[in-house]
């Protein structure tokens, strides 16, 4: 029945297919392009940015930003993740995100960590090198981080060197800035966080 009618306006029938036509095209390239302008406005995919704050992860308390102090000498490295001070989103969906913080004597920091440090802290990548594991153990009489899944060990005074195991590369350093008392992220990780395909 459309086809009787487009016969006695066929100019008209091809204008509204052409206008037809268009209007799909735009809003087809549209919808092509929702997913990845989603995908980079996401604050909680990025990797950490210069400027932003750290943080425990979501699910533990309290959830302000961690001050210097709050970095005892000694401690087993804290988890945290950045977050941007604008928006206030936790930067948490990816593993790679992971942040270990720890403070370690003054006299123990060789002076390229001292650097990247603030106030004696050093915040290293918290997913080993070799097979992306997080680095979740301590050793304190070698100060050193260790990854529980093939034992490998970091040296946590010089910048995250590999002591033992698997790994044959160091863990990456995350440098600091100090903003008052609070830590903030001065810049990119010192190198490639996580497990390289050899």
């Amino acid at each position: 029945m459309n086809d009787l009618r487009c016969k006695g306006a066929a100019s008209v029938c091809a204008q509204r297919r052409t206008l037809l036509c268009r209007a799909l095209s735009v809003a087809a390239a549209g919808l092509l392009q929702l997913p990845a302008a989603g995908a980079a406005s996401d604050a909680r995919k990025l990797p950490p940015q210069p400027g932003d704050e750290l943080v425990l992860p979501s699910w533990e308390s309290p959830v302000g930003a961690i001050k210097a102090g709050d970095v005892l000498s000694g401690a087993p490295p804290m988890l945290v993740f950045p977050r941007d001070p604008a928006s206030g989103v936790a930067r948490e969906r990816s593993r790679l995100n992971q942040i270990l913080l720890l403070r370690l004597a003054p006299a123990s920091l060789p002076a390229a960590a001292r650097e990247i440090a603030a106030d004696d802290v050093l915040a290293y990548s918290g997913i080993c090198t070799h097979a992306a594991c997080g680095v979740t153990a301590w050793d304190a009489a070698q100060s050193a981080l260790v990854c529980p899944c093939h034992a490998s060990h970091f040296a946590a005074a010089d910048r995250g060197r590999v002591l033992s195991g698997p790994a044959t590369r160091g863990l990456p350093l995350l440098p600091l800035t100090l903003s008052g008392e609070r830590l903030l992220v001065a810049g990119p990780f010192t190198g490639t966080v996580g497990a390289t395909q050899p």
